[in-house]
């Protein structure tokens, strides 16, 4: 499925991945509705992405802080380690972990990325941190599945039993992360077409840019304001193509 995005600076016709249903099927029945229609790209830092379907953004006045605005639902993670964050990834916007850590996705509000070119030094400092970040993420799923027992093993008092379960969560959870953080696929495109491989693990990239490419890096390009918020405000309506 491919949804044109038009804007006064051009058009942006992004192709939405089969491999993430939830999100594809939402942006499909969203653009469908005319939801996106006269929202903004309402944050835009340069050399990093351009964030928009805030419905708040419609007709919002000069000074008004956007970016919590959406439907009243969030959509399951469907975050795959394949499809990742290069240039022109789209992907969805969420709250940060802290009150969000199932990492759940806006139910509206998503990013296009642009980002910048890598050299392999700096990739290979982002491949540990990308494996600490999965072997952590597994920790706490297993952390997750034995709650009753952890809370048992307080009540009781157990410190002995707590530390052996959390050794041996910790192994199995290092033992589910295989290889490097970063694939040979990622290490190519990063260090050629360029992205944000820092967010990759993090949030669901659920399409990419087919055309339009360079309207992208007009618009990432903005004088921004306060909350970089465009300072001529960069309008959108979107059709299926």
């Amino acid at each position: 499925m491919k949804v044109k995005i038009q804007t006064m600076l051009g058009d942006i016709v992004v192709r939405l991945y089969d491999e993430t249903p939830i999100h594809r099927d939402n942006f499909i029945k969203l653009v469908r509705e005319g939801y996106y229609d006269g929202t903004l790209f309402h944050r835009v830092i340069k050399g990093f992405m351009i964030q928009g379907g805030d419905p708040d953004s419609k007709g919002a006045p000069i000074g008004k802080m956007l970016g919590v605005g959406g439907p009243d639902y969030t959509l399951e993670a469907e975050i795959k380690d394949n499809l990742f964050h290069k240039r022109g990834a789209l992907a969805a916007a969420r709250q940060g972990d802290e009150v969000n850590p199932q990492r759940r996705s806006s139910g509206s509000q998503f990013y296009i990325v642009w980002g910048q070119v890598y050299n392999e030094g700096q990739l290979r400092q982002f491949s540990k941190q990308l494996k600490m970040q999965k072997i952590q993420s597994a920790f706490n799923q297993l952390v997750g599945q034995h709650h009753d027992e952890i809370m048992q093993m307080r009540r009781e008092r157990n410190r002995e039993g707590l530390q052996a379960l959390q050794e041996q969560l910790a192994d199995e959870a290092e033992a589910q992360v295989t290889g490097d953080g970063i694939t040979e696929e990622q290490m190519k495109i990063y260090t050629t077409i360029g992205g944000t491989p820092h967010l990759d693990g993090q949030y669901t990239v659920f399409g990419e840019v087919e055309e339009g490419l360079d309207v992208v890096e007009l618009i990432q390009g903005s004088a921004t304001g306060r909350a970089d918020r465009p300072l001529d405000d960069i309008e959108m309506r979107m059709v299926e193509v």
